[in-house]
């Protein structure tokens, strides 16, 4: 057994020393529908995304949200909270929707931001091994920072990694998935359009999915799952852990450093005066 990771030995730089690696993506698909399950989200986006037509709109807007309020400077992380606030500002019960909601809640702020700690720590330890609990701790304590950059009170995010567990099982306890964000679910989970890769990339990341997710909140969106399905992820994640660790960060931090890139390029193109391309 691997001895607990303690994040660059006697420097510890924390949520950036485990935020950059690109291995975390593979807990993308936990986190959204664990964010879907819980009603006012769900629903949110069923009556305001566009999954079908866009199925990576939701996935580079929240990768490149993360990168920036880590290893962004101040005017890209303000950058970034400007455009989620602008994607969030309409995003808003209406007369008609069953269930009420508001991007701006803080409460369902809080629920997304603990759907993408909790995805990142169960992918980076799968990976890289425990974490040390001191640094553990560390790592928890700067991830309020995904929820206090938009609108969460810091005051929300649950004291410590105990009452974290405490608030994350009563929250899972209490999600409902519907047909409608089951079907939200299943055209994420099966696109129609997109780039070709993605088509090619669903069979797995379909795996990857149910295999993470808390077994109830799989059986609600009726994902397919089996014992030969079990030993596929095992497999999948098995072959994953012996192989990132491995990997030199160049390529560990690929995705962090082309969505920072793509993030600086948007922004100096909106800068240039125009007629100035």
């Amino acid at each position: 057994m691997r001895p607990p990771w303690t994040l660059n030995g006697s420097d510890v730089r924390r949520i950036s020393d485990m935020a950059g690696e690109s291995v975390l993506l593979a807990g993308g698909g936990r986190a959204i529908l664990l964010q879907l399950a819980n009603p006012g989200v769900g629903h949110g986006v069923a009556e305001h995304s566009d999954f079908v037509e866009r199925p990576l709109s939701r996935l580079h807007g929240t990768m490149t949200y993360l990168y920036a309020i880590v290893f962004g400077t101040p005017s890209e992380v303000a950058h970034v909270r400007r455009d989620v606030g602008r994607a969030h500002r309409p995003v808003r019960d209406g007369e008609d929707s069953p269930v009420g909601y508001d991007a701006f809640d803080p409460t369902l702020q809080l629920w997304v931001a603990a759907t993408l700690y909790d995805s990142a720590m169960q992918v980076f330890e799968r990976v890289h091994g425990p974490i040390d609990p001191a640094h553990a701790e560390a790592v928890y304590q700067d991830y309020a920072l995904v929820g206090t950059s938009l609108q969460m009170p810091r005051e929300l995010w649950p004291a410590d990694v105990a009452s974290f567990r405490r608030y994350w099982d009563d929250a899972v306890e209490g999600l409902v998935v519907d047909d409608v964000t089951r079907q939200v679910a299943y055209e994420l989970l099966h696109p129609t359009t997109g780039p070709w890769w993605l088509r090619g990339v669903m069979p797995l990341a379909r795996l990857v999915t149910a295999g993470s997710l808390p077994p109830r909140v799989r059986d609600d969106f009726e994902l397919p799952w089996s014992s030969a399905a079990r030993r596929r992820y095992d497999r999948v994640m098995g072959i994953t852990a012996a192989v990132v660790p491995r990997l030199p960060p160049r390529l560990r931090h690929v995705l962090r450093d082309g969505y920072l890139r793509r993030l600086r390029s948007a922004m100096a193109a909106e800068a240039r005066p125009p007629g100035h391309g």
